[in-house]
């Protein structure tokens, strides 16, 4: 390769850094402007967590128990501990109206707009959601503080430095999966015209596989194993579990390993996916 060539990549790599980090800093902006609403249903999300605690408590009274789960099992204190941390997980991974919004644009032509402009759509929808989860941990990281802290004594301790560095990691990884998994549903809308209602029913069975319901070890070890193994549990599951000490030494890097490889699949099939289906799209509407 050339000097000139190479400076010619440099230069582009360049300019599209400086392009996505824009969109960033513009869609921060933008989030920042809503931190009441960001604030107010941060609040109202915590009425459930109540019953939530008040149903675990009544559970684990009534049938007698002090743990459920066999090989990884759940006292009552780590139980409600492990649901409180579910909101954590979900804050980085959920992705609310990213599938649908991306079939929307493909069946009305709003797509086209991503084609007219050097921008490329899922790097444009990465820097955006980003920011969006910027603005609502900003916003939100006082009520969360203020909720753990209430209900501190339900915690086993805090976690050691390596424990919390891995956890930290494990919330991007879940942010990294829960993005391109959506999107690749999204894709959908290059085949098939109406996508809400098969959606709700993928987005009604994640919520129990990914462990939001329950924590997945409760299902028998055959089902816990057979789950772990997909990418689903690393949306909810991985980094409460992670953060509570029941996952360790190598199988929580073994753990680590399945996740980042979920995490490539499924940026490549997303990319792959679009390149494909761009080869049908026929921009009507807009």
């Amino acid at each position: 390769m050339s000097d000139n060539s190479a400076v010619v990549l440099r230069v582009s790599a360049w300019s599209g850094v400086v392009k996505y980090s824009n969109i960033f800093r513009a869609s921060l902006v933008e989030r920042m402007a809503y931190r009441g609403d960001f604030l107010l249903g941060t609040v109202l999300r915590f009425l459930p967590v109540l019953t939530t605690i008040l149903l675990w408590e009544a559970v684990f009274r009534g049938s007698g128990k002090e743990r459920f789960g066999d090989a990884v099992s759940f006292d009552r204190n780590e139980m409600i501990a492990y649901l409180l941390l579910i909101h954590v997980s979900r804050m980085f991974s959920s992705m609310p109206g990213l599938a649908a919004g991306i079939t929307r644009d493909i069946r009305d032509g709003s797509l086209k707009k991503y084609l007219l402009q050097p921008l490329d759509m899922i790097g444009y929808l990465v820097a955006y959601r980003a920011a969006h989860k910027t603005a609502y941990i900003a916003t939100s990281s006082l009520p969360y503080a203020g909720l753990f802290l209430a209900c501190a004594s339900y915690f086993p301790g805090f976690p050691d430095a390596g424990t919390l560095a891995v956890y930290v990691l494990a919330l991007l990884l879940g942010f990294v999966i829960g993005f391109f998994m959506e999107a690749c549903l999204g894709m959908m809308g290059f085949w098939i015209l109406e996508v809400s209602s098969l959606l709700w029913v993928i987005g009604t069975l994640n919520y129990f596989v990914s462990g939001q319901m329950i924590p997945i070890d409760l299902l028998g070890p055959f089902w816990a194993e057979l789950l772990k193994a997909m990418p689903f549990p690393y949306l909810a599951y991985f980094p409460a579990a992670v953060f509570l000490g029941k996952i360790t030494g190598p199988e929580l890097w073994y753990r680590l390993l399945v996740g980042f490889v979920w995490a490539l699949v499924l940026v490549v099939l997303t990319r792959w996916l679009y390149h494909v289906g761009l080869r049908r799209y026929s921009a009507y509407g807009g």
